[in-house]
């Protein structure tokens, strides 16, 4: 959830982020990931070619049939599946994230735009009167939801699954339980904006903060986006227990991401229990 000037510059004092925000003072102008303010910066930094969009995409190949992209944002997965030639139902809760999806399919090719369908739904509830080959939700998409939220996802997926077909999850975990409460790194989005991206996720923790803001502001008084949201965190164990009762069983675990590194990433695989 957006955290309000005052928290996101006294949460977890001192840290790195809320010790920058407090330098900003009045310029700060604090929104979150996902709305109006945030959704811009978050697109920016959004990569098209890493391990996750990579596997999603392998394992999409496998077999044919169109895909439903579930919180699909700005497009991350959505336009790599449109540029392979699946046809995308792309739904997102977000009028912000969807709005610069659609500027994105208005820019590509006439037949990757014919291919996608855009829906503002819930993930939590949906009734599409479809069903799909290929049901896909990436990392922190899940956390944003509560338990009831979840337990909404999975009858929803399940109402919408195909014959045979798969639903495809990510799940993000920390993977260095000897690593820093907070990192901080320089990273530049695909505009050449450069910000500053603040994480505070001690281990065992149950949500992590996001922080991410330019990292050369311009100077005098103008006002400084400051994007933060406090993530909930879900480890696998849970998750892969919730799937189960829920009627769904996990197929598959691959690992993402090399042993040791902060973000541990497991891609499940799994279908409808017979």
């Amino acid at each position: 959830m957006p955290l309000t000037v005052h928290e996101a510059a006294t949460a977890h004092a001192p840290t790195l982020a809320a010790r920058r925000i407090a330098e900003l003072g009045d310029r700060a102008r604090v929104c979150g990931l996902y709305d109006a303010l945030g959704a811009p910066m978050y697109h920016d930094l959004a990569t098209y070619d890493d391990p996750e969009t990579r596997a999603l995409l392998t394992a999409v190949r496998a077999a044919p049939g169109a895909v439903l992209d579930l919180a699909a944002g700005s497009g991350r997965f959505t336009l790599p599946l449109l540029a392979i030639g699946r046809q995308v139902t792309a739904l997102d809760l977000s009028d912000d994230m969807l709005a610069l999806l659609k500027t994105a399919l208005d820019r590509a090719p006439a037949s990757m735009r014919e291919r996608c369908t855009v829906v503002r739904g819930d993930m939590s509830r949906f009734d599409l009167g479809a069903r799909f080959p290929h049901i896909l939700l990436g990392t922190t998409s899940l956390s944003l939801l509560d338990e009831d939220g979840r337990a909404g996802l999975y009858r929803g997926v399940l109402a919408h699954l195909a014959e045979g077909g798969r639903f495809l999850l990510t799940v993000l975990e920390r993977g260095d339980g000897d690593g820093p409460d907070e990192t901080a790194v320089r990273v530049t989005g695909a505009g050449g904006t450069v910000y500053e991206l603040y994480e505070y996720w001690p281990a065992g923790a149950g949500s992590r903060t996001v922080t991410l803001l330019p990292a050369d502001p311009p100077p005098g008084d103008s006002p400084v986006m400051v994007c933060t949201d406090r993530v909930a965190v879900l480890d696998l164990p849970r998750l892969e227990a919730e799937l189960t009762a829920s009627g769904l069983t996990i197929t598959s675990r691959q690992l993402l991401s090399p042993p040791g590194e902060r973000h541990r990433v497991t891609l499940l695989t799994t279908e409808a229990s017979g």
